[in-house]
């Protein structure tokens, strides 16, 4: 799933991907939110390329803990664009925004993956209690996709390098965006039959995207990285200030 080949995505175009979908679902959310529809559809496709993107980074960086640190700083700065676009308003406490979710999986892998190297059940019961801390921040914190967005991380940490890894995603993202996910639902009409299909489902879009990584990292270096994170607070502030001036 993740070895080199001369075809497929790299991850800046996965990145870049992923960023294009965001933005995307905001634009959507803030200018209409009474149609086009399939522009929500297609955003739910950008957290579970984050996610993947999460754990890539972890496996590739060479100071976790500075990649952790980074994580923060930019969760913070996001915060206030964050919630001026969700809450118009600076402060809002009952959502944060999804670099904390982010943080919080990338912490969870760090625990599992230092159990794995540790080995023993000592070991294991601390990662997994480490585990249930950042679920419960995740939680307790109301961050952007919540305990969901912890263990979209882990999924793809748990079936990275493993045989049929492309089965555990699929499996992972079906029961965590669709089966277990509570919000908003769509009715869809299959075959003559219709059905009621959690708008969130439509994450499992994101893994075309992500089977088609070639494991490369891709041209940008460290302008794109940087940039991203910086688009993150920089495009909500801009919807959010388009939205008061054309809404």
């Amino acid at each position: 799933m993740t070895g080199r080949r001369r075809f497929g995505l790299s991850a800046a175009q996965l990145r870049l991907i992923a960023l294009g979908l965001m933005l995307l679902d905001h634009v959507w959310a803030l200018f209409m939110p009474g149609g086009y529809a399939w522009m929500t559809y297609l955003g739910r496709a950008a957290f579970p390329i984050f996610a993947f993107q999460i754990v890539e980074g972890y496996v590739h960086t060479s100071d976790c803990k500075r990649y952790a640190i980074r994580l923060l700083l930019f969760g913070l700065v996001s915060e206030v664009p964050f919630n001026l676009m969700y809450a118009s308003s600076a402060i809002y406490p009952f959502h944060q925004n999804v670099l904390f979710t982010l943080l919080l999986g990338l912490l969870a892998v760090w625990a599992l993956d230092r159990a794995k190297r540790t080995g023993g059940v000592r070991a294991w019961l601390l990662a997994g209690g480490q585990v249930c801390l950042c679920c419960l921040a995740a939680l307790v914190g109301f961050t952007d996709y919540g305990v969901t967005g912890v263990l979209t991380v882990l999924a793809f940490y748990v079936f990275r390098e493993v045989p049929f890894a492309w089965a555990g995603q699929l499996v992972s993202l079906l029961l965590l965006h669709e089966v277990f996910f509570q919000g908003e639902y769509v009715t869809l009409t299959l075959l003559g039959q219709t059905i009621d299909f959690q708008t969130q489902g439509f994450a499992l879009l994101a893994l075309v995207p992500i089977w088609l990584y070639n494991g490369q990292k891709g041209g940008g270096g460290r302008a794109l990285q940087y940039g991203s994170y910086m688009f993150y607070p920089a495009h909500m502030l801009l919807l959010y200030l388009l939205a008061g001036l054309y809404i």
